[in-house]
């Protein structure tokens, strides 16, 4: 989920040295010349159209987050293919996610910047700051020129152009997106689905739970019962990811009425605690039901019935994927948007997805398909025509494909024009395999290449018919759409919501573990308000309003 791309969070780290060290360089490859990026390439060695887009092979230097199971970009079997097509090489800095955004950080503060930030991720924020300053370039002219991919992609589409373009009018950066459903049914609308061992509840003699307190009493019998027979009391009842994109508990507190999504992204501007109903925003962060909802799930906490290490995973999945991967099984339930990942793919047939409780109100989240997080060129790109080639391969249909989920061969079979995906091996997650043979970072996939190039992954179909059948009959009928802010506003929140979200996502885990919300409500809520919660509640409603108002 590529959507998902935007909402990742970065562990704050103090020391370059400690950055650099996460790194790591892709090794030269012995028949490519020396970097090229200090000096613009003669054009006798540039086709305008065509490929190879240079005669004599040219280099550029990209730095690109990498989730964790890929390997160095420059080892991608898709990369040693482009470059074979282009005759341009990337020197690639490859940075782990949870650490991208403070090497990206630290590269924009200093003069040693790469020519491409790939993957780059950039906030609103940043795109109008380093656009500002000249850090990045318009992309404007060289689309026009240079990348009749992305320029026809425009031309079909004309609101996604908008959505990338700056209130300047500008293009700073390249659109990412996978048009997976449209509305309510898109395939972001709802990423956090809860599964149970049904394997459990069945040697139990339980039935799936229709409301959250029947959850709660199947829970304490995970915890009491030794579902799993090995004699010890090692079941884990509940598992999430606290303050995730995805897998959150905040999902759960819509049996209260109202609930609850918390990111805690790199994008100040970000929607977060944010619901919108009859067109008006509200923070769900401050409504008593959310109290109530906290207040009770701490007694969860309490009981045992929830994982205290749901809230020292720290953004990383990985610790959290091992929960469903113990030799013996001793996972109750977890929350996250496909069962595989958790429990692999052998055991998933053991968990049942389970539906909303009755009144239960699901989140329409703001799961746009779209992202303005792709490539972004820096001033320091002597050959920004090579570049921008470079890149527009990559908004071609078939070629955006394989970025996305992998190369043909690899990934793809492709029979009368269309890719077909190939069969994973026994034992193979779908999301672990994506992970290592494709970046993920640039391309767009309309709905209509759905239909006419490449199916769906059997798990988006499946995810999708859930978000449809079981999701969409009890969810929000409004959203927060994906806003361009103004620079005006944009520097209003950034000044607002990262305090304001900390000490609302701080005050929420301390109260599920350590209770206290009944006592602390009053000050809390007094707190906000003096952070600024009116001021900025009042910037996204305007925004909303004008946003509405333009799509009439």
């Amino acid at each position: 989920m590529k959507k998902k791309l935007t909402t990742i969070t970065m562990v704050t780290m103090s020391l370059s040295l400690v950055l650099a060290a996460c790194s790591d360089k892709t090794p030269e490859v012995k028949d490519t010349v020396a970097p090229q990026n200090s000096e613009k390439v003669a054009a006798k060695n540039f086709n305008e159209s065509g490929y190879p887009i240079v005669k004599d092979k040219v280099t550029v230097k990209m730095v690109s987050p990498k989730a964790p199971l890929a390997p160095n970009y420059g080892e991608m079997e898709i990369f040693k293919r482009l470059e074979e097509q282009t005759n341009v090489h990337v020197e690639w800095d490859n940075v782990p996610e949870a650490n991208y955004n403070d090497k990206k950080n630290i590269l924009l503060a200093s003069s040693n910047l790469p020519d491409v930030f790939y993957g780059a991720r950039f906030t609103d924020n940043d795109l109008m700051k380093y656009s500002k300053d000249g850090t990045i370039i318009p992309l404007n002219d060289l689309i026009d020129k240079y990348m009749p991919n992305v320029k026809k992609l425009f031309e079909k589409r004309p609101e996604l152009k908008a959505f990338v373009t700056a209130p300047d009018g500008k293009i700073y950066s390249l659109p990412v997106a996978e048009e997976l459903g449209k509305g309510q049914a898109g395939i972001g609308s709802n990423p956090d689905f809860l599964f149970l061992n049904k394997a459990w509840l069945d040697k139990l003699s339980l039935k799936m739970p229709v409301s959250i307190e029947e959850l709660h009493d199947v829970l304490s019998a995970f915890k009491t019962k030794d579902p799993n027979g090995n004699g010890k009391a090692d079941e884990v009842p509940m598992s999430f990811m606290n303050t995730f994109w995805t897998g959150d508990i905040g999902y759960l507190f819509g049996a209260f009425g109202v609930p609850d999504k918390t990111y805690q992204p790199g994008d100040n501007s970000f929607i977060e605690h944010l619901n919108v109903k009859d067109g008006k925003v509200n923070y769900a962060a401050t409504d008593p039901k959310y109290k109530e909802a906290v207040s009770y799930f701490h007694k969860w906490v309490e009981e045992g019935l929830i994982d205290k290490d749901s809230f020292t995973f720290n953004n990383n999945p990985a610790p959290y994927f091992a929960k469903g991967k113990t030799k013996d099984v001793t996972l109750g339930s977890y929350l996250w948007w496909e069962e595989t990942e958790i429990v692999g793919p052998d055991r998933a047939k053991d968990y049942a997805l389970v539906p909303p409780f009755k009144g239960m109100v699901v989140k329409y989240n703001n799961g746009s398909p779209w992202s303005r997080g792709g490539p972004v060129i820096t001033k320091v790109n002597k050959n920004p025509e090579i570049t921008a080639r470079w890149l527009d391969l990559q908004y071609e249909p078939k070629m955006a494909a394989q970025l996305h989920w992998g190369p043909i061969g690899v990934a793809f079979d492709e029979k009368d024009g269309k890719l077909v995906q190939k069969p994973l091996d026994a034992g193979v997650a779908a999301g672990e395999f994506r992970q290592k043979v494709a970046p993920n970072m640039t391309g767009v996939i309309l709905a209509e290449d759905f239909q006419n190039l490449v199916a769906p992954e059997p798990r988006a179909l499946e995810r999708m018919n859930r978000i449809k059948d079981t999701f969409v009959p009890q969810m929000e009928k409004e959203n927060y759409p994906s806003i361009f802010f103004t620079p005006e506003e944009l520097d209003k929140i950034s000044k607002i919501k990262p305090d304001l979200a900390k000490l609302t996502n701080e005050k929420r885990s301390k109260w599920l573990m350590e209770g206290g919300v009944e006592k602390e409500w009053d000050s809390y809520l007094t707190t906000l308000k003096k952070m600024g919660l009116d001021d900025l509640l009042k910037i996204y409603q305007d925004a909303l309003d004008r946003y509405n108002k333009a799509s009439k």
